[in-house]
């Protein structure tokens, strides 16, 4: 990560997506669903950058919860830098907040929250987050979580 990205109010991760012609909705304008995919692909590679791994079998968490803020519509063709931070760690959950902006202009498009939990898949029941994620999580953020 870069200095300019550290200093983003607080956001050091970001995926860049380009809006495609299916995103689309009759409006000509990216459909309100279709943020919750952005939010995920940042969500992706934000986990595989941060763990190392982008195997299936290593996203042992399950989303329980998820919120858009819309704020200007994207349009076709249009480059999004999806920008997101763990905001907090709990016992088994963790928050990411997201910031969705167009790249040239910088015009805020959507904000957003998700809450994660860490899930055993074989037991199907939630896991507290290891000691280990909660150190990787910390570096990678450069900042300590309470809890």
């Amino acid at each position: 990560m870069d200095e300019a990205q550290a200093d983003n109010d607080g956001f050091r991760f970001k995926a860049e997506v380009q809006v495609r012609f299916r995103d689309l909705d009759p409006m000509n304008h990216v459909n309100n669903a279709v943020y919750l995919t952005y939010f995920e692909i940042a969500r992706t590679a934000y986990w595989a950058a941060m763990t190392g791994s982008s195997e299936l079998r290593d996203l042992d968490q399950i989303l329980a919860e998820t919120t858009c803020t819309y704020r200007s519509p994207a349009t076709f063709n249009e480059r999004l830098d999806v920008w997101l931070k763990a905001t907090r760690l709990g016992r088994s959950s963790f928050d990411y907040a997201y910031r969705i902006n167009e790249r040239t202009g910088g015009r805020l498009i959507a904000t957003g929250r998700s809450v994660q939990v860490m899930y055993d898949y074989a037991a199907g029941r939630p896991i507290p987050i290891p000691d280990e994620l909660r150190a990787r999580f910390a570096e990678f953020e450069g900042r300590q979580f309470e809890g």
